[in-house]
């Protein structure tokens, strides 16, 4: 085999990957930290991250509202139309007037999402001094360190080798017999890389040579090279490749035994016109496959699943509709397969447990080029999905007349989200943190996580959805009936009488984002008490009137 043949495959054998629904799976086997965190976790929490290859243009997928003209002006052959049937998606008129957002057309799922409590946007996330290199990005934010850090390790990796030290021998067992961290994918990120012990990714002189002593799984290395100061990771690799088919088989076993909701569909296509290459959901069978294991009884704590396709350089829309196009269509996927997910987990009963995280090496240049695309920039949102979520928008919207260089001044730090959620929602102790590297960050970290006791927030909801106090009340002749709804939805605003009888039907048709007032006569109505029902979307509520 020829060297570069050997380097492709190197990686598949240090992560231990296999193929499960035809996907690809890479497991941290018995050496990794991830193992430990199984075997002595306290909490069932399952933390899943979404990475956005390339670089997903944030300004075309959150909108500043308040400053739709300037965004305009700076990328006109990119910009999402403020009117019309492609128009921006209007997320909370309740928010303050500086920091209203529109959400891309293709991100209905999302604006359900939000609506029911289950997400928070984090506006403009980047890090100082944003290096324009994909690879170099990708690297700093696996690491957890700063723009001029060269760290070998990874943040998860770091806080799970101080959390749990020492490395359990016989793994897979009754306690624990999943790997704790699964990648889809074939390759071992960064983020799970530890100080201690040897790294997923190993430097060899003689790629053939070591390919051939690999290529039988487990056993020990030949006695002429046991000694070589590379026998100590050549028998670290054969551990795994004999490993990594007991896991195979476990998580097949699992995935077996779970099942995904009946209830839900995933999506498979994007239903509009894309680039042919485009059209078809990458996103959607990962976190199906994910459900699924955890329906299973899978033990693993951490996922971390892909979409690529970010680096949208050129043709990042269609010349003859900007809200169209290679963007669209995967804004469309991860909204559809993010909405199908937590339904699905909901159905399963699992969505207490689950929280996910999308996050992209950077964000796009504030100004669109000439290939109707976007080129390398530096902040973009992030988005937190969950029943547990803190749900709202978490910052400000990015000012669009204060540039650096064409690109976004950054809001918050990365780390920021992070730490919450090893803080928060893996529920590390300080020295767990300190030893992350997170630890200057623990005191800035973002309000995300919500208080995992009541689960969707109820102010959240009250606030965009509820139903006033008529007025008069008691009535004569006439009362007006004002509501508020988050999002569009048939409302159903009912009389009855005090037995629950439906006596007349105020209002059954379908209305705006808003607050609205219906103004209806009841002088025919006899004196009593009386009850007033609305029923949309996401309310139903019940209040008193009283005829005089």
């Amino acid at each position: 085999m020829r060297r570069r043949g050997f380097l492709k495959k190197l990686p598949m054998a240090a992560g231990a990957s296999f193929m499960l629904n035809n996907l690809p799976l890479s497991t941290f086997a018995k050496s990794s930290p991830f193992q430990r965190l199984a075997a002595t976790s306290n909490n069932d929490k399952v933390l899943i991250l979404i990475q956005l290859h390339g670089g997903n243009d944030g300004l075309n997928t959150v909108i500043p509202i308040d400053q739709y003209a300037e965004y305009y002006q700076l990328r006109p052959n990119l910009a999402i139309p403020e009117n019309g049937k492609r128009k921006y998606i209007t997320l909370d008129s309740t928010l303050p007037a500086s920091d209203q957002v529109g959400l891309h057309p293709d991100l209905y799922h999302m604006k359900d999402l939000y609506d029911q409590g289950k997400m928070n946007i984090v506006q403009n996330v980047a890090y100082e001094n944003v290096n324009g290199s994909h690879f170099r990005s990708r690297d700093i934010w696996f690491m957890g360190g700063d723009y001029d850090e060269y760290l070998p390790s990874g943040w998860m990796g770091r806080y799970l080798d101080h959390q749990y030290p020492g490395y359990p021998e016989s793994y897979p067992s009754t306690e624990m017999p999943d790997p704790l961290a699964i990648e889809v994918g074939n390759g071992v990120s960064l983020a799970f890389h530890r100080n201690n012990g040897i790294p997923a990714a190993i430097s060899i002189q003689n790629p053939e040579q070591f390919y051939d002593l690999i290529n039988s799984v487990g056993g020990a290395p030949p006695e002429s090279i046991a000694n070589a100061h590379y026998g100590q990771e050549l028998q670290w690799i054969m551990d795994i490749e004999e490993k990594s088919n007991q896991y195979a088989g476990r998580l097949k076993e699992v995935y077996e035994k779970g099942s995904n909701s009946q209830k839900v569909t995933y999506p498979d296509l994007y239903p509009l016109n894309a680039p042919s290459g485009r059209i078809k959901n990458r996103l959607a069978p990962q976190l199906k496959m994910i459900a699924r294991l955890l329906s299973g009884g899978v033990k693993t704590k951490i996922f971390l699943a892909r979409l690529g396709g970010f680096d949208t350089h050129a043709e990042q829309v269609e010349s003859y509709d900007a809200t169209m196009g290679t963007h669209a269509a995967l804004l469309y996927h991860i909204s559809s397969a993010m909405k199908a997910f937590q339904d699905d987990l909901k159905e399963l009963g699992l969505e207490e447990r689950v929280m996910t995280m999308t996050f992209s090496e950077f964000g796009r240049r504030a100004y669109s080029n000439g290939s109707y695309g976007s080129d390398h920039g530096t902040a973009a949102p992030m988005f937190v999905f969950g029943k547990n979520v803190k749900p709202g928008v978490t910052g400000t919207n990015a000012d669009l007349s204060n540039l650096n260089n064409g690109n976004l001044v950054h809001q918050f730090d990365y780390r920021q989200v992070f730490t919450a959620a090893v803080v928060d929602w893996m529920q590390a102790d300080s020295d767990a943190v300190n030893a992350t590297l997170f630890g200057n960050w623990v005191d800035s970290r973002l309000p995300i996580v919500g208080n995992g006791i009541t689960g969707t927030d109820e102010e959240f909801m009250e606030k965009r959805n509820f139903l006033e106090d008529c007025y008069p009340n008691p009535v004569k002749d006439r009362t007006v009936f004002s509501f508020r709804i988050s999002s569009k939805s048939i409302v159903k605003l009912e009389l009855l009488d005090v037995q629950g009888k439906v006596i007349a039907t105020i209002l059954n048709e379908q209305r705006e984002e808003g607050l609205h007032h219906v103004t209806y006569g009841l002088s025919s109505l006899r004196a009593g008490t009386y009850l007033y029902r609305i029923h949309t979307k996401s309310m139903k509520t019940t209040k008193k009137l009283v005829k005089k």
